[in-house]
C-alpha cells in the first residue's frame, strides 16, 4: 500500500534538493541539442536505477535499532543541509555529443551522463535516509523517482524559463531549511524515543 503522505514528502524534499543540482543544467543542455523525448528516456532510466539503489540501502538501515537509525538519519539530513547551504556553483561541464541523433545514441548519452554524475549524490543519500526513516520503500521510491523525473523534465523542456523567475539560491535555501527540519525531528525522536 502506498502512503501518499510519505510519497509527497519524498517528492518535495528530493525535488527541492535536485532542482539546483547539475542534473537540471545537464538536462537543459542535452534538451537544447537533441530530441527531448530521447533525452528524457535515458535520464529517466538512470534515475530509476539510482532510486532503486537508494531504497535498497535505506531498507538495510531499517534492520538496525530504531534509535540508532534515527540518530544516523538525523545526522545525514543535517550534513545534507550543510552541503546545500555551503555548496559552490559548478561551472558548465562539457557534454559529449553523440555522433548521430538516433534514439539509442541520445538516450544512452543521457543515461550514462546521469548514471555517472548522480552516483552517491545528495538526493540518492536523502532517498536512502527517507526509506530508512519511514520504513516505506515503495512510497519513498515513488516520490523520489517522480521528483527526479520532474526535475529532469523541467531541465530538458523549460530550465531557462524557470531560472528566470525562481532564483537558484532561493530554491537551495528552501531545500536546506526542509532538511534541517527533518534532521531536527529525527534527532529529537532518537533522543526522546
Amino acid at each position: 500500500m502506498i502512503s501518499f503522505t510519505v510519497a509527497a514528502l519524498a517528492f518535495g524534499v528530493v525535488f527541492l534538493a535536485e532542482l539546483p543540482d547539475k542534473t537540471a543544467l545537464a538536462g537543459l543542455m542535452l534538451g537544447t541539442r537533441y530530441r527531448a523525448s530521447y533525452v528524457f528516456a535515458g535520464v529517466a532510466a538512470a534515475f530509476a536505477v539510482h532510486v532503486a539503489l537508494a531504497i535498497a540501502a535505506g531498507s538495510v538501515l531499517t534492520l538496525l535499532p530504531h534509535r540508532l537509525v534515527q540518530c544516523v538519519v538525523g545526522l545525514l539530513f543535517l550534513a545534507g543541509a550543510v552541503m546545500l547551504l555551503f555548496k559552490k556553483d559548478e561551472g558548465d561541464e562539457e557534454l559529449r555529443k553523440p555522433a548521430d541523433q538516433s534514439f539509442w545514441k541520445v538516450s544512452g548519452a543521457g543515461f550514462m551522463l546521469i548514471l555517472v554524475a548522480e552516483f552517491g549524490d545528495l538526493t540518492q543519500i536523502m532517498t536512502a535516509n527517507l526509506a530508512a526513516r519511514y520504513d516505506d520503500p515503495l512510497s519513498v521510491g515513488l516520490g523520489a523517482v517522480l521528483a527526479l523525473w520532474a526535475v529532469a523534465g523541467l531541465g530538458i523542456v523549460g530550465g531557462r524559463t524557470l531560472m528566470k523567475y525562481v532564483p537558484l539560491a532561493l530554491i537551495t535555501k528552501v531545500a536546506a531549511v526542509v532538511m534541517l527540519g527533518l534532521a531536527g525531528f529525527s534527532l529529537y525522536e532518537a533522543v526522546a524515543g
